[in-house]
């Protein structure tokens, strides 16, 4: 009998060990790519896209839910290569007057903001404009 209960010892482990290794392999952090908030106007914009290394998005407006959704393969690259010529450089000071736009773009761990995109900066935030039109919906 002693021989039996030490055979069966090492099979009833198992089963705990392959229900927790799955879900340790999915709690990996994200790590954020880029970020664009937009926010002014006399509309009170404030627009926000972050798009992480897994090449999903959290959106949000000033109303409504925030939403999280992955982009397309091309989306994907197409931001991606847009990335690789994006030149942050300095924030710009705030202009005066109360109509304007703020962008805030983070990348690689930068933060700039700017009130009039710059060469560099267009492509990006036309990719990531693009994406919260198109995926952004209330329920």
């Amino acid at each position: 009998m002693r021989i039996s209960r030490v055979a069966l010892l090492p099979l009833a482990a198992l089963p705990v060990l392959a229900v927790t290794a799955p879900a340790e392999a999915v709690t990996a952090p994200r790590k954020l790519v880029v970020e664009l908030r937009e926010e002014g106007g006399f509309a009170g914009l404030r627009n926000r896209v972050a798009v992480y290394t897994d090449g999903c998005a959290v959106l949000s407006r000033r109303t409504g839910p925030t939403v999280r959704k992955c982009l397309t393969a091309a989306e994907w690259r197409g931001l991606r290569g847009s990335l690789k010529h994006l030149r942050l450089g300095r924030s710009e000071a705030r202009p005066q007057g109360a109509d304007f736009l703020a962008y805030h773009l983070t990348y690689k761990g930068h933060r700039a903001t700017r009130y009039t995109l710059p060469p560099t900066w267009r492509p990006v935030v036309g990719r990531l404009e693009k994406v919260l039109v198109g995926y952004w919906a209330p329920d």
